[in-house]
């Protein structure tokens, strides 16, 4: 869409309400997709989008950012620039659902109705849960690739690196890109070994939970990677504080005797922060009560549609769906949510199913990528004619240059994406 057809915000202060027949909270990579999506199968439907930032952002090239293999400026437009022409913006923030009226009340006070409502606001990050953590975050050695403004530190960071303790944390909560705690972890390796630091320096690999990665298929060759870089495994490890003036990362173990606090001292530590649903949706009607469900929206992992209310559906993060939280998720769970939806809209029957696929290019080095794909039974799969289990060049390229380019342009498009990696120009799928 060019600039000149950017989709203008409407004011919500004013208070008041509207209706609209699809509401859609988020215009993150799951909203504009659903709504680009939606559409192309019926132009005239009436869509609302509520999302407050004036930015949208390619988050899955955050960690090559940090990398120093990527710019940040690139990885951001205009929000504007993302909406589809035709859709309703309402630049504010949800504040909380009334399922039972078919109602949205924004943080400004404006009471948005619809027909039918599709929930995708995206992930919380809970910095305040890691005690010390925001007020340290950017300087004197701690960094994180989760937010826009800190990911070019963290390429600050490895490149000034000079050796001693560089410490690459997982936490114990669900997160965005389960994969790139590590993938940081890695290039920093790398880029330690080509400074010629790495023998003077101790990489550790701190994590809350008991494995390098769910799937066993993939976890096997990562764990190889982890012995020919000489990486220590401290799992169970889950951090809690970070004390700044001493510089140490505090952590509370899990053993068999119990939990303990530890403090290791670093002089590099990336964080990745513990994420939950948005505070709106666990305090919602919307939001599962129990089991793993709790907390975020509670909808059927097979259909996207709620568990209780039939005109409700979402995707993506905030979602119940027992997969890892990554934008090649969305790109699958988009198609059946479309089809979905517009068959409760016409009373026909759910025929669209989610398999849980979902995506995860492991970066393991500067050129290298293990393309997990998989889906809910951890099984790998295959886009590609590959083992999906090894390590390759041809996989960097599409994670540093294709996957960018189909994200802006056929994805947030709502156009066909399947098959467009293989039918590249100039793509080799033997190239190792």
């Amino acid at each position: 869409m060019s600039s000149s057809t950017q989709v203008k915000p409407t004011n919500s202060a004013t208070g008041g309400g509207s209706h609209h027949q699809i509401v859609i909270v988020g215009g993150g990579a799951a909203g504009i997709t659903v709504a680009s999506q939606l559409l192309a199968k019926t132009s005239k439907l009436d869509i609302a989008i509520i999302e407050p930032s004036d930015k949208h952002y390619y988050q899955p090239a955050w960690t090559l950012v940090g990398g120093g293999q990527f710019k940040a400026e690139d990885t951001v437009k205009p929000e504007a620039s993302c909406i589809p022409s035709g859709v309703t913006w309402i630049k504010d923030y949800a504040a909380e659902f009334d399922p039972d009226n078919n109602t949205v009340k924004t943080r400004e006070g404006k009471q948005v109705h619809y027909d039918y409502l599709v929930v995708c606001p995206g992930i919380q990050i809970d910095w305040n849960a890691i005690a010390g953590l925001k007020e340290a975050l950017g300087k004197n050695g701690v960094c994180s690739n989760y937010a826009f403004d800190c990911a070019p530190y963290t390429w600050e960071v490895i490149r000034n690196f000079k050796g001693g303790n560089a410490l690459f944390t997982f936490p114990a909560t669900p997160i965005k890109c389960g994969g790139a705690p590590q993938k940081i972890m890695y290039l920093a390796d790398d880029a330690f070994r080509q400074n010629g630091v790495r023998n003077q320096t101790n990489v550790l690999f701190c994590s809350a939970v008991g494995a390098i990665f769910p799937v066993p298929a993939y976890a096997a060759p990562l764990m190889e990677v982890v012995k020919r870089r000489d990486i220590q495994l401290k799992f169970k490890h889950n951090l809690k504080a970070i004390r700044a003036e001493s510089k140490e990362a505090v952590f509370d173990v899990t053993t068999d005797d119990g939990v303990q606090e530890v403090a290791i001292p670093y002089d590099m530590i990336h964080v990745t922060p513990p994420m939950s649903a948005p505070d709106f949706i666990k305090t919602s009607k919307l939001a599962g009560t129990e089991g793993p469900s709790k907390g975020w929206v509670n909808v059927n992992k097979d259909t996207l549609q709620h568990n209780v209310y039939p005109n409700v559906f979402s995707i993506g993060d905030a979602s119940s769906l027992p997969i890892s939280k990554t934008a090649a998720a969305i790109r699958r769970q988009a198609p059946v949510l479309v089809e979905n939806l517009l068959a409760v809209m016409n009373t026909n029957s759910l025929t669209g199913k989610y398999g849980g696929y979902t995506c995860c290019p492991l970066i393991t080095g500067y050129g290298k990528v293990i393309m997990a794909e998989f889906d809910y039974s951890n099984q790998p799969l295959s886009t590609f004619p590959l083992d999906p289990r090894e390590e390759r060049y041809s996989m960097w390229l599409v994670k540093r240059h294709v996957l960018p380019w189909l994200y802006w342009n056929r994805m947030l498009k709502g156009k066909p994406f399947e098959g467009d990696v293989l039918n590249l120009p100039g793509w080799r799928p033997s190239q190792t």
